[in-house]
C-alpha cells in the first residue's frame, strides 16, 4: 500500500502524544499514513483527541482554533508539515486578520456571526 509520510510538530502538553517524556515542550514525529489520509486520520495514529487541540496549522495555514475544527477532513499529502499547540497557548488578536487559512477553515470563519473576530472560543 502506497504511503505519504507527515511532519508533525505537537507542543507543550501535546507532546506526550508523540511519546516524549512530560518535561518535553514538543515533540517531533515523521508519522508514515496511507495515501488519501485526512487530518483525523493523523489525529487517530496519534492517539490524539482532536478537542485537546488549540490551534493548527497545516502548511503554514491556519487550519483549527479551540472550538472552530473544520478541517478534520483535510487530504494530507506527501511531506505535509502539521503543528497542533495545546489548548492554553495564546495567538495574540492582531496577528489573526488576513492569517493564510486552509479553505475549510477560512468557508468556517466566513459562515459565523461574527466571521471569527473574537477573543474566546470556548463555549461556541
Amino acid at each position: 500500500m502506497a504511503e505519504i509520510t507527515v511532519d508533525a510538530w505537537l507542543y507543550g502538553n501535546l507532546a506526550r502524544y508523540g511519546g516524549q517524556p512530560g518535561t518535553a515542550s514538543h515533540a517531533n514525529l515523521q508519522v508514515g499514513l496511507p495515501v488519501g489520509s485526512t487530518l483525523n486520520d493523523l489525529l487517530e495514529s496519534l492517539q490524539m483527541p482532536s478537542e485537546e487541540r488549540g490551534i493548527t496549522f497545516i502548511n503554514g495555514q491556519l487550519s483549527a482554533m479551540p472550538g472552530v475544527q473544520p478541517d478534520l477532513a483535510h487530504p494530507l499529502q506527501d511531506g505535509d508539515r502539521v503543528a497542533f499547540f495545546h489548548l492554553r497557548s495564546m495567538w495574540p488578536f492582531q496577528y489573526r486578520s488576513g492569517v493564510p487559512m486552509v479553505g475549510e477553515m477560512f468557508e468556517a470563519l466566513q459562515a459565523g456571526e461574527d466571521r471569527g473576530l473574537h477573543q474566546s472560543y470556548e463555549g461556541d
